[in-house]
């Protein structure tokens, strides 16, 4: 066997079969960046050849974790408009005041790319230090065509400078532009036509709209999706987070790889979701910094069969929030979610919104990213609020340092 590596010495986590797949006493072989073994240490095949093995003395081993929803690349910051809010300002209010979206499309607009990459590595990294393997990362802060490929631009590198995998969304209909003022439609018109020549470029694995009272409509989200559908892009949405716009069905009716927020999704939503296969994405830190008393319908999508993932929606004004731990805890103190439906959410479902099949699970073939984790039992991960409990990573089998 080539490039062999052998993980020992460690408790897996597995998650196979939706279920926490506990082995103690485990051993994993990464061969080549994929899974070619796992199972209990005592029944390693006899005659293996492997180049490298690393202990993990005793620590728990389970998938790396998966952000799926992040708009990581931006300029500036918006701290003063979460003063405000404190204040009493509502987040609908500093928008339509000119602060919100816009204040950081300004910012990132006047930002160079090797600012806005120097930025997101920053970001990336405190991501990393909690087992984090695989990110999405959004536009939607650039908002002409220029910008918009610079910020997906910026996305890709910062998965070519860092041990990451990195998956772009095109959000061009993430808020309207001042030189589009009043002229929406037509700014749709624009988003439209900017996708072919972004995705000829490589720069684009999805594409994603915010469909909301000071988004877009759903009527102008649905044009946003033909577009994508006619290059064959896959969609998702941020639906249904301030008022009940039918986003998630209009989604699911394109096959949908998720619907993120969704803190109104009717009873319709849900069952349209499910047929689609489409995955909730659920974001705990926005509705938390937002102050919501909106939380979404984990019940009703529990007891519907819809595929739950929790992300950081990590931005500058909504959700400021660089730690998926404390997104997963926030998800099961305020929303009830399981521990296992909080790991499941940030590996398996988390893979699944992104359209990813190759990841999220430790089982043959899968590709052998990992996290190891100074606990005793993976429910301990949403039990400790704040600390340092990941010991490291591997990314495609390379075992990696914590910092890396």
């Amino acid at each position: 066997m080539a490039n062999a590596t052998l993980f020992r010495d460690c408790t897996l986590a597995t998650l196979h079969g939706g279920d926490w797949g506990l082995i103690e006493r485990g051993a994993l072989l990464a061969q080549d960046g994929a899974i070619a073994w796992v199972g209990p240490e005592r029944d390693l095949p006899a005659g293996l050849v492997v180049h490298a093995e690393q202990s993990l003395q005793g620590a728990l081993l389970t998938p790396g974790l998966i952000d799926c929803h992040t708009h990581l690349v931006y300029g500036g910051h918006r701290a003063h408009e979460a003063e405000l809010r404190l204040q009493g300002a509502t987040y609908e209010e500093i928008a339509r005041a000119g602060g919100g979206i816009r204040s950081t499309v300004a910012a990132t607009r006047a930002a160079s790319e090797a600012d806005l990459l120097r930025s997101a590595c920053s970001r990336a990294d405190a991501l990393m230090r909690e087992g984090l393997t695989t990110i999405e990362v959004k536009s939607g802060y650039g908002l002409t065509l220029a910008d918009e490929a610079k910020c997906l631009r910026v996305a890709r590198a910062l998965g070519e400078s860092r041990a990451l995998s990195v998956r772009t969304t095109y959000l061009g209909a993430h808020a309207l532009p001042p030189e589009f003022e009043g002229r929406a439609d037509d700014y749709i018109s624009a988003v439209c036509d900017w996708m072919a020549p972004l995705h000829a470029q490589g720069l684009v694995d999805a594409v994603d709209a915010f469909c909301d009272t000071i988004g877009f409509t759903p009527a102008q989200t649905r044009r946003v999706f033909n577009a994508a559908q006619a290059l064959g892009l896959p969609a998702k949405l941020h639906a249904e987070q301030l008022s009940h716009q039918g986003g998630a069905e209009l989604a699911a009716s394109f096959g949908a790889l998720s619907c993120d927020h969704i803190e109104h999704l009717s009873t319709e939503g849900i069952a349209a979701m499910r047929a689609a296969g489409t995955v909730g994405v659920l974001l705990p830190a926005a509705w938390y910094c937002l102050r919501d008393t909106t939380p979404p319908p984990v019940a009703a999508l529990r007891q519907a069969g819809v595929p739950m993932a929790v992300s950081t929606d990590h931005n500058p004004g909504s959700s400021p929030c660089l730690s998926l731990l404390t997104a997963m805890h926030m998800a099961c103190t305020f929303w009830r979610l399981t521990p296992l439906e909080a790991l499941l959410g940030t590996t398996t479902h988390a893979a699944q919104a992104l359209g990813l099949h190759d990841r999220g699970t430790l089982a043959l073939g899968q590709r052998a990213d990992l996290a190891a984790w100074s606990v005793n039992h993976p429910n301990e991960l949403t039990y400790w609020l704040g600390g340092q409990a990941c010991t490291g990573r591997a990314v495609a089998g390379q075992w990696l340092p914590l910092n890396t």
